[in-house]
């Protein structure tokens, strides 16, 4: 497993700085379930995940982040409001062309504010002089939301089970390409297949049937996940009618839309033309948000806004943001975050109020922000 090396107290104070006093601190397990992680977080995190038996039998995951443990401690704590800061370390496994490591992460998370574009505003603000603090000074700031898209295609008037399916493919290249190319009946995918007829058998005849493949092919499932949830999630997409699918015109609103990259204010004057009234509202929201930005001394010239960005986590359902270093590259964000406000009900916990602020939160990674070879300026 490759650790950072250690960032030198003075930097790590700076970085810190900005944080200091935002919320109230906590710690959080190191061990977290793992079949919740991969609920919450997405198939996508599988690979990076570090899996452990824990006690009991069951299968638990080392955090790969702050978000969710966070979540979990303040529902158990029945609060309704919370602010919290935290800082240590967290664990990703080795995926794709990255390796396993361990690294030190520090942030803030904030639910329910009674003003949920001021708490984005200052949420990105504060990571932003986090990561600045650092030293760097090629810095740049992306911008997203996922909840354009799903506005986007609430205002489209879909057929719900279409709908449900374009917002669950954002973010999810090989699901996305799917519904903008659309296939023939004949050739329709077998696992698309597999849960049209998992779709029309009760519970017990579906567990049954998938237990019965899986032993045919020599296979088990992984992950900690249960047969009878599997099954149930095909089904359930299985019994999303008889595939509706986007005509030529809506396919040709959303390649607009997920084109749409530019500076913030450029950006938002383009997607004002592809909605409607939903749209129209969220991208109100943007304009006051950029409005509190500017007036925290966030970048936003130098800022990219792009329509089509998204997250691995995909708990997010709402503005997002990294903050990037050239030397490093997109892949290595120096701080990151967003806002998750659908992750309290998934979690179990009450739903919050419209005016409740639902939940938002970011990472500050200090060893990439500090500057210098002492540090590991080769990707840490």
């Amino acid at each position: 497993m490759r650790l950072e090396r250690t960032v030198p107290k003075d930097a790590l104070a700076a970085i810190r700085a900005p944080f200091e006093g935002a919320g109230v601190a906590l710690e959080t397990p190191v061990l977290q379930p793992l079949a919740l992680l991969l609920d919450l977080a997405g198939e996508a995190m599988r690979p990076r995940l570090f899996v452990v038996q824990a006690e009991g039998g069951e299968e638990a995951a080392l955090r790969p982040d702050f978000t969710i443990p966070i979540a979990r401690a303040h529902i158990a704590s029945g609060a309704a409001d919370g602010r919290y800061v935290y800082e240590g370390k967290a664990f990703r496994a080795a995926g794709g062309s990255a390796r396993a490591e361990e690294f030190l992460q520090l942030g803030l998370e904030i639910y329910g504010s009674a003003d949920a574009v001021a708490a984005d505003a200052e949420i990105l603000s504060l990571a932003w002089k986090a990561a600045a603090a650092g030293g760097r000074g090629d810095l740049s700031l992306v911008l997203g939301d996922v909840s354009l898209f799903s506005a986007l295609v609430e205002d489209m008037d879909l057929e719900p089970a279409l709908a449900a399916r374009l917002k669950r493919a954002f973010n999810r290249p090989r699901l996305l390409s799917a519904e903008l190319n659309p296939v023939t009946d004949a050739d329709e995918a077998p696992q698309s297949r597999l849960a049209g007829l998992l779709g029309g058998l009760g519970e017990d005849e579906a567990v049954a049937l998938l237990e019965e493949v899986w032993s045919l092919a020599g296979v088990s499932p992984v992950g900690g996940r249960p047969t009878a949830e599997i099954a149930r999630r095909l089904a359930a997409r299985g019994g999303e009618g008889a595939r509706a699918r986007l005509t030529e015109d809506q396919i040709g609103r959303v390649r607009a839309f997920l084109s749409i990259e530019d500076t913030p204010a450029i950006a938002l004057a383009a997607l004002a033309g592809l909605g409607g009234a939903r749209l129209d509202r969220r991208l109100g929201d943007w304009r006051r948000r950029l409005e509190l930005l500017s007036e925290a001394g966030a970048p936003l010239d130098s800022a990219r806004f792009g329509a089509g960005f998204g997250r691995a986590f995909g708990y997010y359902d709402g503005a997002l943001f990294e903050v990037r270093s050239e030397a490093l590259g997109a892949e290595r964000p120096l701080a990151a975050g967003g806002r998750y406000d659908g992750l309290v009900t998934r979690l179990g916990g009450v739903a919050p109020s419209l005016s409740g602020g639902g939940a938002a939160g970011c990472m500050v990674r200090p060893a990439r922000a500090a500057l210098g070879k002492d540090i590991g300026e080769s990707g840490e």
